[in-house]
């Protein structure tokens, strides 16, 4: 019998050693566009629309690889205590919705814009992690190349809040 490596193409059979490509803010973004549109829930508000959510997908990406970036629940709640929270993003299709409500909550005190995207599973692909993602927190940092996108993406969601 022939073994599985002598029926596959040559480029397939070294398929092991083959390591994937980060994924790209336009493939998730289709992800998300394509899969969930129908399982947003009303009471996340506000919801960014694509092109801010594609900006805030990228901004995480970069935010992660600068460690500037806390993901889940908790880990935000934690940002917003300590001070350090510049942005809380949510995932609209969390279910139970209830388990994320209490951040808004703590966003309005700490005076934190936060905003929902509609995709935990586009989040947590921008998180870089390959499980899906209910919330994250874009913290502050010492070295700041971020700040510009940051503000940039601050002012955009305050209008929403508007």
């Amino acid at each position: 019998m022939a073994s599985t490596a002598s029926l596959l193409p040559t480029d397939y059979a070294t398929l092991g050693s083959f390591s994937f490509p980060p994924f790209s803010s336009a493939h998730i973004l289709f992800t998300f566009v394509s899969t969930v549109q129908a399982e947003v829930n009303p009471k996340a508000f506000p919801l960014a629309d694509a092109a801010l959510t594609s900006q805030i997908l990228d901004l995480i990406q970069q935010a992660s690889h600068y460690k500037q970036l806390k993901k889940g629940a908790n880990e935000a709640t934690k940002t917003l205590n300590r001070g350090i929270a510049q942005i809380i993003v949510m995932t609209a299709d969390t279910e139970p919705i209830e388990i994320l409500l209490h951040l808004p909550l703590l966003c309005e005190d700490k005076n934190v814009p936060y905003v929902f995207v509609p995709s935990k599973t586009a989040l947590g692909r921008a998180c870089g992690v390959s499980r899906p993602v209910i919330a994250c927190s874009v913290t502050t940092n010492e070295a700041r190349e971020l700040q510009g996108q940051i503000d940039t993406i601050r002012n955009q969601i305050e209008r929403l809040l508007i």
